[in-house]
């Protein structure tokens, strides 16, 4: 009589690879998330202190608004690790302020710098809403 069950030598060992493959995968997606997370939730924040920055020395005058204001942003540049040769420049247009950042910032997206991918941030802050309203 011939045996119910075929041996099958082709089809041994897929699972082991087949698992091995996702969690090499799962591995380089969170490899690459903790790399780039951090630096993108940084630039939003980043932009988030800008817009702030200017309203706030829009809406409150002092001696020196513009000063001021490119002292803040400097402060703020070195509290969300912005790389050092990032460009921040405060000017004033007429009665409003205007900031404006941008800086590239390399991320090591794969392990050992198979891939690195370029961050680049570029942000013009104005002053909105109701302070810019005339009645």
């Amino acid at each position: 009589m011939k045996n119910a069950v075929d041996i099958r030598r082709s089809e041994y060992g897929g699972a082991g690879v087949k698992f091995m493959f996702v969690l090499l995968v799962l591995v380089l997606a969170g490899n690459a998330g903790l790399n780039y997370v951090p630096v993108a939730y940084n630039g939003e924040s980043f932009k988030q202190e800008m817009q702030a920055a200017v309203v706030n020395a829009f809406a409150v005058p002092r001696a020196n608004p513009v000063e001021n204001l490119k002292a803040r942003l400097q402060k703020a540049a070195s509290d969300y690790d912005l790389p050092a040769d990032a460009v921040i420049d405060v000017k004033q247009a007429g009665n409003k302020l205007q900031a404006h950042a941008s800086y590239t910032k390399t991320v090591g997206i794969l392990p050992f710098g198979l891939y690195s991918y370029q961050y680049q941030f570029d942000h013009t802050a104005t002053p909105t809403g109701f302070l810019l309203k005339e009645n």
